[in-house]
């Protein structure tokens, strides 16, 4: 039986619209109306009508409020957030991170790789009345951010070769984020200037699972605050934030099959 039966014989068209319909939807934040819908994916308004009634039904997707377009909506997050080891990873942060960005006065955020982006999953405050701060569930393109590295770093070239074919980025800008990833593993941490945000100075550290796999990233957005508030100066932060990973990593497993 050659690929080309298997494929056909395995064929569900249903299934597929709909994943292109939601593929396509977390393309943008604008939203799509139906009729832009079917046109992109060149399919007929009528069939695409009964799968975004589907999809709203089962509440991944929504109009948005005094338009036609519809957008997803956040099941498709809280979903992937009920899988095991994204639970127990962000269980496992959550605390930690928040007693860290009180004692430093920082806010920081913990990050996935997602379909060639970062994915921000969690995020905490710091107790300051100014901050810097990432939205939670906020994709970020990978090149952009010191998590990035962080998650490329320790990859293997091939699943390293399918981030960069993944990456929508002009190539010297994968150029200069591959060049970076071996001082990155070096290191043990990535320490940069903010690639989006004049002043920010990012801090990210990995945390690894139970296989040694970095399965996120926790980052800092460093900011020196005028006022004299930022009692904890760069260089402790970043050391704080290395130990705390390597605790959550331990937490996670990592180390434990020797």
């Amino acid at each position: 039986m050659t690929d080309t039966s298997d494929d056909d014989k395995y064929r569900a068209p249903a299934l597929s619209k709909g994943l292109d319909i939601l593929e396509l939807l977390a393309s943008g934040a604008e939203g799509l109306t139906q009729v832009d819908i079917a046109k992109t994916l060149g399919r007929t308004t009528p069939e695409i009508f009964r799968m975004l009634m589907v999809l709203r039904q089962r509440g991944y997707v929504e109009l948005g409020e005094g338009d036609d377009r519809y957008h997803l909506s956040t099941k498709m997050f809280e979903v992937a957030h009920r899988h095991p080891p994204m639970r127990r990873l962000t269980a496992i942060a959550g605390e930690a991170m928040q007693k860290l960005a009180d004692a430093l006065n920082q806010s920081m955020h913990l990050a996935i790789l997602h379909s060639g982006r970062v994915l921000v999953v969690a995020q905490v405050d710091c107790p300051d009345n100014h901050l810097t701060s990432v939205r939670l569930g906020a994709q970020v393109p990978v090149a952009d951010t010191a998590s990035g590295r962080v998650l490329a770093a320790w990859m293997a070239p091939p699943a390293l070769d399918r981030l960069l074919a993944e990456m929508a980025e002009p190539e010297p800008r994968r150029a200069a984020f591959l060049a970076d990833l071996p001082g990155v593993r070096a290191a043990g941490y990535c320490e940069s200037p903010s690639l989006t945000i004049a002043g920010v100075h990012n801090l990210s550290a990995p945390v690894f699972d139970f296989s040694g796999r970095v399965a996120a990233a926790v980052t800092i957005p460093f900011i020196t605050r005028l006022s004299g508030t930022s009692t904890v100066g760069a260089d402790a932060s970043r050391q704080a934030l290395v130990e705390m990973a390597a605790d959550l990593s331990r937490r996670m497993g990592a180390g434990a099959r020797g």
